[in-house]
């Protein structure tokens, strides 16, 4: 796991993620979190709400909305852009590929 090659990170099985919910993933001193779909789809953003620092991984998926554990803000997860307060600042986004039933993140 974890292997990189040309900035594609290894991070987690497609399958682990049920649907509409995210991950956790972490990589060095850096926290991702890894979205799937109803339409088994898959996305990944930074870990970190932008509003405070508290995992986006335990917040609330609905449609391509990521809702904050702790005050309720949301970001679309798709985008990056931030759609309720208190969360004002978007969020990076990264593009994703799935290979042999594994998801891929590139951080470069």
């Amino acid at each position: 796991m974890n292997n990189v090659l040309q900035g594609w990170i290894e991070t987690v099985i497609a399958k682990d993620i049920d649907q509409e919910d995210a991950v956790r993933f972490d990589y060095g001193d850096r926290t991702f979190a890894i979205y799937r779909t109803a339409k088994d789809q898959y996305y990944a953003t930074d870990g970190w709400c932008t509003h405070e620092r508290f995992h986006l991984a335990g917040g609330l998926v609905m449609g391509n909305i990521i809702e904050c554990p702790k005050h309720n803000g949301q970001l679309d997860y798709t985008t990056g852009q931030a759609k309720r307060a208190p969360i004002c600042a978007n969020i990076r986004t990264y593009p994703v590929k799935i290979e042999s039933g594994k998801i891929f993140v590139k951080i470069d």
